[in-house]
């Protein structure tokens, strides 16, 4: 039997790209900004028979400003550059009830409820849920940047909250 990727054999027909950096502050804190952006790849037909042609369908970021320990967003914003709808854009101003929030496990699921569903925009949400991962690997990586102390057990290991219940490798 073939594997998925030796079925695939035609150009693809939408592209989804995700775009996450991290911007370290003088003060230690970091802004992780987000980006995605779908391109419909081929043309086609709205609903009601109108031909559509291929394009950018959704182009939106997400920032948020991320400090004290665990990482908690302390401030949040977004833009809408480019939304099939009218009404997309009044979703931006619910990324501020992400404030508060920690990136400690259960991070998605906290996302989901103050965002997901009628609450928010489904791909908005989807790219705050990615940017908990990236917040910790930005703060990391910048704060790793200099050489520091080795721990004697994994308990001294600052990001050991952060990392318990993560994943499989580091379930209890």
């Amino acid at each position: 039997m073939a594997t998925l990727k030796e079925l695939i054999k035609g150009a693809p027909v939408h592209e989804r790209k995700l775009e996450l950096r991290s911007y370290p502050l003088d003060d230690g804190r970091l802004i992780i900004e987000g980006w995605l952006r779908d391109e419909r790849l081929v043309d086609g037909y709205h609903w009601n028979g109108v031909r559509r042609d291929p394009g950018v369908v959704h182009w939106m970021c997400i920032r948020f400003l991320v400090g004290d320990w665990p990482l908690t967003i302390l401030e949040a914003e977004g833009e809408m550059p480019n939304v099939p709808h009218d009404l997309c854009p009044t979703t931006l101003e619910g990324i501020k009830r992400a404030v508060g929030v920690k990136i400690v496990a259960g991070y998605s699921e906290q996302i989901r409820k103050i965002f997901g569903g009628v609450r928010g925009c489904n791909h908005l949400t989807h790219l705050m849920m990615v940017m908990g991962t990236a917040a910790l690997h930005g703060y990391w990586t910048h704060h790793t940047r200099k050489k520091r102390p080795v721990p004697n057990s994994l308990e001294e290991f600052e990001a050991l909250p952060q990392l318990v219940n993560s994943c499989a490798l580091w379930g209890e």
